[in-house]
């Protein structure tokens, strides 16, 4: 879909020549998982080490973006739709500037990640399962969100009253119940190393 009596206008620069300038593979990292799952903190320390290795990146955080960009939408199904819509689009432009960029949203829906992983080149999205236990999620409970839900003061809220698909073929999938921020963020670095979307030197 797109604004009628529009033509896409070529640029001079390509994702190829900015990715060779930038010395990457740019990619979309996508966490996904429960709210108080860890997404923006395994996030954060992933960005990290990556521009402490002289990586070109960004980060998304959910709740940063609807600061913003989506600043006008709620929590229904139809708004996290439209919220992860925008979100793939925005990534789809980091990635074609020669970022890795990540995204961390709940993301609950299979059928929105499909979408936003259908934007990008073949390998370009990588689904970062941050898998924890809801039962764990609600001890951290750092926002005070289950426990509102669990009393009914917000609705449509993930795991309680509103559906998370599960990813079942996540190309990274993080058991955090096992792992240290540290060792989960060093678990994607390794899988970027692996798949030369970044050099092994330091």
């Amino acid at each position: 879909m797109k604004t009628e009596n529009t033509v896409w206008h070529p640029q001079h620069i390509n994702k190829i020549q900015r990715s060779q300038q930038k010395q990457q593979q740019p990619c979309l990292l996508w966490f996904t998982g429960l709210s108080g799952s860890g997404k923006s903190t395994i996030a954060n320390a992933v960005d990290a080490l990556l521009f402490a290795r002289g990586c070109h990146t960004y980060l998304l955080d959910g709740d940063n973006v609807r600061h913003g960009l989506n600043g006008d939408l709620g929590f229904s199904d139809k708004e996290r739709i439209e919220n992860i819509r925008r979100i793939s689009e925005v990534g789809k432009l980091f990635v074609d500037a020669g970022l890795i960029v990540s995204t961390a949203f709940i993301s609950p829906f299979a059928s929105d990640r499909t979408i936003a992983r259908n934007k990008l080149a073949q390998n370009e999205f990588i689904e970062v399962f941050i898998d924890t236990p809801i039962e764990i999620c609600e001890q951290r409970d750092p926002k005070g969100l289950y426990k509102k839900a669990r009393s009914g003061e917000i609705t449509d809220f993930t795991g309680i009253d509103s559906v998370y698909d599960v990813p079942e073929n996540a190309e990274i999938h993080i058991h955090t119940a096992n792992l240290s921020i540290e060792q989960s963020a060093q678990q994607i670095i390794d899988y970027l190393i692996q798949h030369h979307f970044i050099s092994a030197k330091e």
